[in-house]
C-alpha cells in the first residue's frame, strides 16, 4: 500500500501506480497488488470488509467445528456399541 502511495504521484491513475508496483515487485498482474492495497485499507478500517484477522478466525473456528462435529460422531457410535451390548442377554 505504501509504494502504491509512492508511486500514485508519478503515474496517471491508481491503476497505473498499482500495475507500476506490480513490476516492481515481479508480480504479474496488477490485480494482485489492488487485492492487496483494498485488503491492507480494510485491515486499517478505511474500508469496508472482512479483516484478515476475522478471516483468520473464521477459519479457525470452522475447523474447530468440524473436528468437534467428528468427535461427537464417535461419541454417538460408542454410545450405541454400549448400549447393544448392555441390551444382550449374558450367558
Amino acid at each position: 500500500m505504501r509504494m502504491v502511495a509512492e508511486v500514485r504521484g508519478e503515474q496517471e491513475s491508481e491503476w497505473a501506480a498499482m500495475g507500476r508496483v506490480a513490476q516492481l515487485l515481479g508480480v504479474k498482474t496488477p490485480e494482485t497488488v489492488r487485492q492487496w492495497v483494498r485488503q491492507a485499507q480494510v485491515d486499517a478500517g478505511d474500508r469496508a470488509g472482512v479483516s484478515t484477522e476475522e478471516s483468520a478466525e473464521v477459519r479457525r473456528l470452522r475447523r474447530e467445528n468440524a473436528e468437534l462435529k467428528r468427535a461427537n460422531a464417535i461419541l454417538k457410535a460408542a454410545s450405541a456399541f454400549f448400549a447393544a451390548e448392555l441390551d444382550r442377554p449374558s450367558r
